[in-house]
Protein backbone atom coordinates (compact mmCIF):
# COMPACT_ATOMS: atom_id res chain seq x y z
CA UNK A 1 0.00 0.00 0.00
CA UNK A 2 1.32 3.43 -0.85
CA UNK A 3 1.52 5.87 2.07
CA UNK A 4 2.29 9.56 1.98
CA UNK A 5 3.73 11.40 4.97
CA UNK A 6 3.30 15.12 4.45
CA UNK A 7 4.76 17.57 6.96
CA UNK A 8 5.77 21.19 7.05
CA UNK A 9 9.32 22.36 6.47
CA UNK A 10 8.95 25.75 8.11
CA UNK A 11 12.29 27.21 7.08
CA UNK A 12 11.39 26.68 3.42
CA UNK A 13 7.71 27.53 3.36
CA UNK A 14 7.23 30.22 5.95
CA UNK A 15 10.65 31.44 7.05
CA UNK A 16 10.01 30.23 10.57
CA UNK A 17 11.72 27.68 12.77
CA UNK A 18 9.90 24.58 13.90
CA UNK A 19 9.17 24.81 17.60
CA UNK A 20 9.40 21.92 20.01
CA UNK A 21 6.23 21.54 22.01
CA UNK A 22 4.69 18.87 24.22
CA UNK A 23 1.27 17.49 23.81
CA UNK A 24 -1.35 16.32 24.36
CA UNK A 25 -0.45 15.76 25.25
CA UNK A 26 2.50 13.75 24.30
CA UNK A 27 3.85 14.55 14.53
CA UNK A 28 6.27 13.54 12.04
CA UNK A 29 9.56 14.52 10.53
CA UNK A 30 10.78 16.40 7.45
CA UNK A 31 8.99 16.88 4.13
CA UNK A 32 7.00 19.41 2.17
CA UNK A 33 3.34 19.49 1.26
CA UNK A 34 2.57 20.07 -2.41
CA UNK A 35 -0.75 20.05 -4.21
CA UNK A 36 0.59 17.54 -6.71
CA UNK A 37 1.61 15.12 -3.97
CA UNK A 38 -1.71 15.51 -2.20
CA UNK A 39 -3.69 14.66 -5.31
CA UNK A 40 -1.56 11.82 -6.61
CA UNK A 41 -2.00 8.07 -6.10
CA UNK A 42 -4.69 6.27 -4.19
CA UNK A 43 -8.16 5.90 -5.61
CA UNK A 44 -11.27 7.16 -3.85
CA UNK A 45 -15.01 6.98 -4.45
CA UNK A 46 -15.55 9.84 -2.00
CA UNK A 47 -17.08 12.00 -4.72
CA UNK A 48 -20.41 10.27 -4.13
CA UNK A 49 -20.52 11.50 -0.53
CA UNK A 50 -20.68 15.15 0.51
CA UNK A 51 -17.70 16.25 2.61
CA UNK A 52 -20.00 17.23 5.45
CA UNK A 53 -21.26 13.63 5.64
CA UNK A 54 -17.89 11.87 5.64
CA UNK A 55 -16.58 10.17 8.79
CA UNK A 56 -14.67 12.52 11.10
CA UNK A 57 -12.64 11.76 14.21
CA UNK A 58 -11.24 14.42 16.48
CA UNK A 59 -8.31 13.01 18.44
CA UNK A 60 -5.92 14.03 21.21
CA UNK A 61 -7.49 17.49 21.57
CA UNK A 62 -11.17 17.39 22.38
CA UNK A 63 -13.31 20.18 20.90
CA UNK A 64 -14.06 22.36 23.92
CA UNK A 65 -13.96 25.84 25.42
CA UNK A 66 -10.38 26.40 26.58
CA UNK A 67 -11.53 28.67 29.42
CA UNK A 68 -14.38 26.64 30.89
CA UNK A 69 -13.69 23.14 29.56
CA UNK A 70 -17.25 22.90 28.22
CA UNK A 71 -17.40 20.44 25.34
CA UNK A 72 -18.16 21.72 21.85
CA UNK A 73 -21.06 19.42 21.09
CA UNK A 74 -21.66 21.03 17.70
CA UNK A 75 -18.24 19.76 16.63
CA UNK A 76 -18.62 16.40 18.37
CA UNK A 77 -21.93 15.80 16.58
CA UNK A 78 -20.94 17.37 13.25
CA UNK A 79 -22.47 14.38 11.50
CA UNK A 80 -23.64 10.87 12.39
CA UNK A 81 -20.11 9.51 11.96
CA UNK A 82 -18.25 12.04 14.12
CA UNK A 83 -16.46 10.98 17.32
CA UNK A 84 -13.63 11.97 19.61
CA UNK A 85 -10.80 9.66 20.65
CA UNK A 86 -8.52 10.48 23.56
CA UNK A 87 -7.98 9.23 27.05
CA UNK A 88 -9.65 9.67 30.43
CA UNK A 89 -7.92 12.89 31.46
CA UNK A 90 -9.34 13.02 34.98
CA UNK A 91 -8.55 9.39 35.74
CA UNK A 92 -5.02 9.84 34.42
CA UNK A 93 -4.52 13.09 36.30
CA UNK A 94 -5.56 11.55 39.59
CA UNK A 95 -3.32 8.58 38.85
CA UNK A 96 -0.33 10.87 38.31
CA UNK A 97 -0.98 12.71 41.57
CA UNK A 98 -1.33 9.42 43.44
CA UNK A 99 1.89 8.14 41.87
CA UNK A 100 3.80 11.17 43.17
CA UNK A 101 2.26 10.92 46.63
CA UNK A 102 3.00 7.19 46.88
CA UNK A 103 6.61 7.81 45.91
CA UNK A 104 7.04 10.49 48.55
CA UNK A 105 5.59 8.25 51.26
CA UNK A 106 7.72 5.27 50.23
CA UNK A 107 10.91 7.36 50.22
CA UNK A 108 10.16 9.71 53.09
CA UNK A 109 13.44 8.95 54.89
CA UNK A 110 15.55 10.30 52.05
CA UNK A 111 13.36 12.62 49.98
CA UNK A 112 13.59 15.75 52.18
CA UNK A 113 16.92 16.89 50.79
CA UNK A 114 17.63 19.77 53.18
CA UNK A 115 15.87 18.27 56.19
CA UNK A 116 13.55 21.22 56.74
CA UNK A 117 10.41 19.10 57.09
CA UNK A 118 8.97 20.60 53.89
CA UNK A 119 8.59 18.42 50.80
CA UNK A 120 8.94 21.02 48.06
CA UNK A 121 7.97 20.39 44.46
CA UNK A 122 8.02 22.39 41.25
CA UNK A 123 5.43 21.95 38.50
CA UNK A 124 5.78 22.39 34.73
CA UNK A 125 2.39 23.30 33.25
CA UNK A 126 1.85 22.62 29.55
CA UNK A 127 -0.96 24.86 28.27
CA UNK A 128 -3.17 26.71 30.74
CA UNK A 129 -6.07 26.52 28.26
CA UNK A 130 -5.81 22.78 27.53
CA UNK A 131 -8.18 20.39 29.31
CA UNK A 132 -5.47 17.77 29.82
CA UNK A 133 -3.04 20.25 31.33
CA UNK A 134 -5.74 21.65 33.61
CA UNK A 135 -6.70 18.14 34.77
CA UNK A 136 -3.10 17.10 35.47
CA UNK A 137 -2.34 20.22 37.46
CA UNK A 138 -5.49 19.67 39.49
CA UNK A 139 -4.70 15.97 39.95
CA UNK A 140 -1.28 16.65 41.44
CA UNK A 141 -2.56 19.40 43.72
CA UNK A 142 -5.48 17.27 44.88
CA UNK A 143 -3.31 14.27 45.74
CA UNK A 144 -0.71 16.36 47.57
CA UNK A 145 -3.26 18.51 49.40
CA UNK A 146 -1.98 21.73 47.84
CA UNK A 147 -5.11 22.51 45.81
CA UNK A 148 -7.37 25.48 46.51
CA UNK A 149 -10.96 25.46 45.30
CA UNK A 150 -11.98 28.09 42.77
CA UNK A 151 -15.41 28.20 41.12
CA UNK A 152 -16.18 24.67 42.23
CA UNK A 153 -12.91 23.08 41.05
CA UNK A 154 -9.28 23.05 42.12
CA UNK A 155 -7.46 26.12 40.84
CA UNK A 156 -5.12 25.15 37.99
CA UNK A 157 -3.40 28.50 37.47
CA UNK A 158 0.41 28.72 37.61
CA UNK A 159 1.69 30.48 40.73
CA UNK A 160 5.11 31.76 39.73
CA UNK A 161 7.32 31.40 42.82
CA UNK A 162 5.96 30.36 46.21
CA UNK A 163 8.89 29.46 48.43
CA UNK A 164 7.29 31.17 51.42
CA UNK A 165 3.91 29.46 50.98
CA UNK A 166 1.99 32.70 50.50
CA UNK A 167 0.50 32.10 47.02
CA UNK A 168 -3.28 32.26 46.90
CA UNK A 169 -3.81 29.71 44.10
CA UNK A 170 -2.30 26.91 46.22
CA UNK A 171 -1.95 26.05 49.87
CA UNK A 172 0.48 24.00 51.92
CA UNK A 173 -0.52 20.36 52.14
CA UNK A 174 0.66 17.72 54.56
CA UNK A 175 1.67 14.07 54.56
CA UNK A 176 1.92 11.94 57.69
CA UNK A 177 4.28 8.97 57.59
CA UNK A 178 5.42 6.86 60.52
CA UNK A 179 3.84 9.26 62.99
CA UNK A 180 5.59 12.34 61.60
CA UNK A 181 3.86 15.09 59.66
CA UNK A 182 5.59 16.78 56.71
CA UNK A 183 4.50 19.94 54.94
CA UNK A 184 4.07 19.67 51.17
CA UNK A 185 4.58 22.91 49.23
CA UNK A 186 4.38 23.86 45.57
CA UNK A 187 7.50 25.99 45.37
CA UNK A 188 6.96 27.17 41.81
CA UNK A 189 4.94 26.54 38.68
CA UNK A 190 4.60 28.16 35.28
CA UNK A 191 3.14 27.60 31.84
CA UNK A 192 5.92 26.37 29.55
CA UNK A 193 5.28 28.68 26.63
CA UNK A 194 8.07 29.94 24.41
CA UNK A 195 8.49 33.34 22.78
CA UNK A 196 6.93 32.13 19.52
CA UNK A 197 3.75 31.14 21.38
CA UNK A 198 4.16 27.35 21.41
CA UNK A 199 3.07 25.66 24.64
CA UNK A 200 4.16 22.39 26.27
CA UNK A 201 7.64 23.61 25.32
CA UNK A 202 10.45 21.34 26.49
CA UNK A 203 13.23 23.92 26.06
CA UNK A 204 11.31 26.42 28.18
CA UNK A 205 10.95 23.79 30.91
CA UNK A 206 14.68 23.12 30.81
CA UNK A 207 15.35 26.81 31.24
CA UNK A 208 12.81 27.05 34.07
CA UNK A 209 14.43 24.30 36.14
CA UNK A 210 17.75 26.08 35.68
CA UNK A 211 16.28 29.26 37.13
CA UNK A 212 14.46 27.49 39.95
CA UNK A 213 17.46 25.39 40.95
CA UNK A 214 19.70 28.46 41.02
CA UNK A 215 17.25 30.29 43.26
CA UNK A 216 16.13 27.58 45.67
CA UNK A 217 17.66 24.30 44.53
CA UNK A 218 18.08 22.61 47.91
CA UNK A 219 14.39 23.11 48.63
CA UNK A 220 13.31 21.16 45.53
CA UNK A 221 12.62 17.55 46.51
CA UNK A 222 10.34 16.53 43.62
CA UNK A 223 9.87 17.70 40.02
CA UNK A 224 6.47 17.20 38.38
CA UNK A 225 5.52 17.86 34.77
CA UNK A 226 2.29 17.80 32.78
CA UNK A 227 4.08 15.66 30.18
CA UNK A 228 7.28 13.71 29.56
CA UNK A 229 8.67 16.11 26.98
CA UNK A 230 9.02 18.85 29.58
CA UNK A 231 9.77 16.35 32.34
CA UNK A 232 12.72 14.84 30.48
CA UNK A 233 14.06 18.29 29.64
CA UNK A 234 14.15 19.15 33.36
CA UNK A 235 15.49 15.71 34.25
CA UNK A 236 18.38 15.97 31.81
CA UNK A 237 19.11 19.61 32.64
CA UNK A 238 19.21 19.25 36.43
CA UNK A 239 17.30 16.65 38.40
CA UNK A 240 19.13 13.56 37.13
CA UNK A 241 22.50 14.83 38.32
CA UNK A 242 20.99 15.98 41.60
CA UNK A 243 19.05 12.74 42.13
CA UNK A 244 15.69 14.50 42.37
CA UNK A 245 12.76 12.27 41.29
CA UNK A 246 10.93 13.65 38.26
CA UNK A 247 7.44 12.64 37.16
CA UNK A 248 5.89 13.10 33.75
CA UNK A 249 3.03 11.88 31.62
CA UNK A 250 2.78 10.00 28.26
CA UNK A 251 5.19 7.07 28.77
CA UNK A 252 7.42 8.21 25.93
CA UNK A 253 10.21 5.74 25.20
CA UNK A 254 12.97 8.00 26.53
CA UNK A 255 11.09 8.70 29.77
CA UNK A 256 10.35 5.02 30.37
CA UNK A 257 14.01 4.16 29.80
CA UNK A 258 15.04 6.97 32.17
CA UNK A 259 13.21 5.32 35.08
CA UNK A 260 16.26 3.07 35.37
CA UNK A 261 18.32 6.25 35.87
CA UNK A 262 16.12 7.88 38.50
CA UNK A 263 13.15 9.30 36.60
CA UNK A 264 10.38 8.83 39.13
CA UNK A 265 7.60 7.65 36.86
CA UNK A 266 5.17 8.49 34.10
CA UNK A 267 1.62 7.70 32.99
CA UNK A 268 0.82 5.58 29.96
CA UNK A 269 -2.33 6.89 28.35
CA UNK A 270 -2.55 3.66 26.33
CA UNK A 271 -1.52 5.37 23.10
CA UNK A 272 -1.67 1.97 21.42
CA UNK A 273 -5.38 1.76 22.22
CA UNK A 274 -6.00 5.41 21.30
CA UNK A 275 -4.32 5.10 17.91
CA UNK A 276 -6.33 1.96 17.18
CA UNK A 277 -9.59 3.64 18.14
CA UNK A 278 -8.77 6.72 16.07
CA UNK A 279 -8.61 4.65 12.90
CA UNK A 280 -11.09 1.95 13.85
CA UNK A 281 -14.07 4.26 14.23
CA UNK A 282 -13.27 5.66 10.78
CA UNK A 283 -12.93 2.16 9.32
CA UNK A 284 -16.28 1.11 10.79
CA UNK A 285 -18.04 4.19 9.44
CA UNK A 286 -16.50 3.66 6.00
CA UNK A 287 -17.64 0.04 6.05
CA UNK A 288 -21.13 0.98 7.18
CA UNK A 289 -21.01 -1.34 10.20
CA UNK A 290 -21.80 -0.77 13.86
CA UNK A 291 -19.27 1.56 15.46
CA UNK A 292 -18.59 -1.03 18.19
CA UNK A 293 -17.21 -3.55 15.68
CA UNK A 294 -13.65 -4.53 16.57
CA UNK A 295 -13.91 -2.42 19.71
CA UNK A 296 -16.31 -3.88 22.25
CA UNK A 297 -17.53 -6.54 19.81
CA UNK A 298 -15.05 -8.85 18.08
CA UNK A 299 -14.72 -8.45 14.31
CA UNK A 300 -14.25 -11.32 11.86
CA UNK A 301 -10.46 -11.13 12.35
CA UNK A 302 -10.78 -11.44 16.12
CA UNK A 303 -9.91 -7.86 17.04
CA UNK A 304 -11.58 -6.71 20.27
CA UNK A 305 -10.80 -4.50 23.28
CA UNK A 306 -11.54 -5.43 26.88
CA UNK A 307 -13.45 -2.93 29.00
CA UNK A 308 -10.49 -2.34 31.30
CA UNK A 309 -8.55 -0.41 28.63
CA UNK A 310 -11.20 2.01 27.36
CA UNK A 311 -14.60 3.55 28.03
CA UNK A 312 -17.17 5.05 25.67
CA UNK A 313 -19.28 8.02 26.68
CA UNK A 314 -22.27 8.02 24.36
CA UNK A 315 -23.49 11.47 25.43
CA UNK A 316 -20.09 12.99 24.61
CA UNK A 317 -19.60 10.79 21.52
CA UNK A 318 -16.15 10.12 22.91
CA UNK A 319 -13.88 7.10 23.35
CA UNK A 320 -11.42 7.34 26.22
CA UNK A 321 -8.45 5.05 26.77
CA UNK A 322 -7.68 4.32 30.42
CA UNK A 323 -4.31 5.18 31.97
CA UNK A 324 -1.64 3.08 33.69
CA UNK A 325 1.10 4.26 36.05
CA UNK A 326 4.59 3.35 34.84
CA UNK A 327 7.10 3.14 37.69
CA UNK A 328 10.26 1.25 38.65
CA UNK A 329 8.33 -1.95 39.35
CA UNK A 330 6.74 -2.28 35.88
CA UNK A 331 8.54 0.05 33.46
CA UNK A 332 10.13 -2.79 31.49
CA UNK A 333 6.65 -3.70 30.23
CA UNK A 334 6.43 -0.28 28.51
CA UNK A 335 9.80 0.06 26.79
CA UNK A 336 8.35 0.03 23.25
CA UNK A 337 5.59 2.61 23.04
CA UNK A 338 5.07 2.10 19.30
CA UNK A 339 4.09 -1.58 19.45
CA UNK A 340 0.51 -2.26 18.39
CA UNK A 341 -1.81 -3.59 21.07
CA UNK A 342 -1.86 -7.37 20.72
CA UNK A 343 -5.65 -7.93 21.08
CA UNK A 344 -6.27 -5.68 18.05
CA UNK A 345 -3.27 -6.55 15.88
CA UNK A 346 -5.03 -8.72 13.26
CA UNK A 347 -5.16 -7.45 9.68
CA UNK A 348 -8.52 -6.91 8.01
CA UNK A 349 -9.31 -8.65 4.74
CA UNK A 350 -9.04 -6.07 1.96
CA UNK A 351 -11.78 -7.76 -0.07
CA UNK A 352 -14.26 -6.97 2.73
CA UNK A 353 -12.58 -3.73 3.79
CA UNK A 354 -11.39 -2.01 0.60
CA UNK A 355 -8.71 0.67 0.77
CA UNK A 356 -9.98 4.12 1.67
CA UNK A 357 -8.22 7.46 1.66
CA UNK A 358 -7.89 9.49 4.88
CA UNK A 359 -6.61 12.99 5.68
CA UNK A 360 -5.01 13.13 9.14
CA UNK A 361 -3.10 15.95 10.78
CA UNK A 362 -0.77 16.22 13.76
CA UNK A 363 -1.02 19.69 15.31
CA UNK A 364 2.76 20.00 15.78
CA UNK A 365 5.33 18.04 13.79
CA UNK A 366 7.84 18.59 16.61
CA UNK A 367 5.67 17.31 19.43
CA UNK A 368 7.52 14.55 21.28
CA UNK A 369 4.58 12.31 22.18
CA UNK A 370 2.70 12.64 18.92
CA UNK A 371 5.78 12.26 16.71
CA UNK A 372 7.64 9.51 18.58
CA UNK A 373 4.67 7.48 19.80
CA UNK A 374 1.26 8.30 18.35
CA UNK A 375 2.04 8.68 14.65
CA UNK A 376 4.23 5.55 14.47
CA UNK A 377 1.34 3.64 16.03
CA UNK A 378 -1.09 5.08 13.49
CA UNK A 379 1.26 4.04 10.71
CA UNK A 380 1.38 0.52 12.11
CA UNK A 381 -2.41 0.31 12.27
CA UNK A 382 -3.24 1.95 8.93
CA UNK A 383 -1.89 -1.01 6.96
CA UNK A 384 -3.80 -3.45 9.15
CA UNK A 385 -7.02 -1.56 8.41
CA UNK A 386 -6.38 -0.87 4.70
CA UNK A 387 -6.34 2.90 5.13
CA UNK A 388 -4.28 5.07 2.80
CA UNK A 389 -3.45 8.09 4.98
CA UNK A 390 -1.95 11.48 4.20
CA UNK A 391 -0.16 12.57 7.41
CA UNK A 392 -0.02 16.36 7.72
CA UNK A 393 2.31 17.98 10.30
CA UNK A 394 1.58 21.46 11.66
CA UNK A 395 3.74 24.05 13.38
CA UNK A 396 2.05 23.89 16.80
CA UNK A 397 1.10 27.55 16.70
CA UNK A 398 -1.43 28.45 14.02
CA UNK A 399 -4.55 26.62 12.87
CA UNK A 400 -4.25 28.04 9.34
CA UNK A 401 -0.91 26.28 8.94
CA UNK A 402 -2.96 23.05 8.89
CA UNK A 403 -6.29 24.13 7.43
CA UNK A 404 -4.56 25.72 4.42
CA UNK A 405 -3.55 22.20 3.42
CA UNK A 406 -7.09 20.88 3.42
CA UNK A 407 -7.85 22.62 0.17
CA UNK A 408 -9.42 19.66 -1.60
CA UNK A 409 -11.36 17.55 0.94
CA UNK A 410 -13.30 15.93 -1.87
CA UNK A 411 -10.42 13.56 -2.62
CA UNK A 412 -10.67 11.96 0.83
CA UNK A 413 -13.09 9.42 2.27
CA UNK A 414 -12.62 10.41 5.92
CA UNK A 415 -10.80 12.84 8.21
CA UNK A 416 -8.90 12.64 11.52
CA UNK A 417 -8.19 16.02 13.08
CA UNK A 418 -5.80 17.09 15.84
CA UNK A 419 -6.33 20.81 16.48
CA UNK A 420 -3.81 23.38 17.69
CA UNK A 421 -6.38 24.86 20.06
CA UNK A 422 -9.43 23.06 21.38
CA UNK A 423 -11.63 26.08 20.57
CA UNK A 424 -10.99 25.92 16.85
CA UNK A 425 -13.08 23.01 15.59
CA UNK A 426 -15.17 25.36 13.45
CA UNK A 427 -12.07 26.18 11.39
CA UNK A 428 -12.19 22.62 10.10
CA UNK A 429 -15.91 21.94 9.94
CA UNK A 430 -16.38 25.13 7.92
CA UNK A 431 -14.09 23.68 5.24
CA UNK A 432 -16.01 20.42 5.21
CA UNK A 433 -19.35 22.22 4.98
CA UNK A 434 -18.54 24.16 1.82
Amino acid sequence: MKKRIVVLTMAVLFGLSAVACGSEGGSSSGGTDTSAESSSSGSSDSGTVANKDKPLVWFNRQPSNSSTGELDMAALSFNDDTYYVGFDANQGAELQGTMVKDYIEANIDTIDRNGDGVIGYVLAIGDIGHNDSIARTRGVRKALGTGVEKDGSIDSEPIGTNTDGSASAVQDGSIEVNGKTYTVRELASQEMKNSAGATWDAATAGNAIGTWSSSFGDQIDVVVSNNDGMGMSMFNAWSKDNEVPTFGYDANNDAVAAIAEGYGGTISQHADVQAYLTLRVLRNALDGVDVDTGIGTADEAGNVLSDDVYVYNEEERSYYALNVAVIAENYQDFTDSTKVYEPVSNELDESSHPTKKVWLDIYNASDNFLSSTYQPLLQNYDDLMNLDIDYIGGDGQTESNITNRLGNPGQYDAFAINMVKTDNAASYTALLSQ
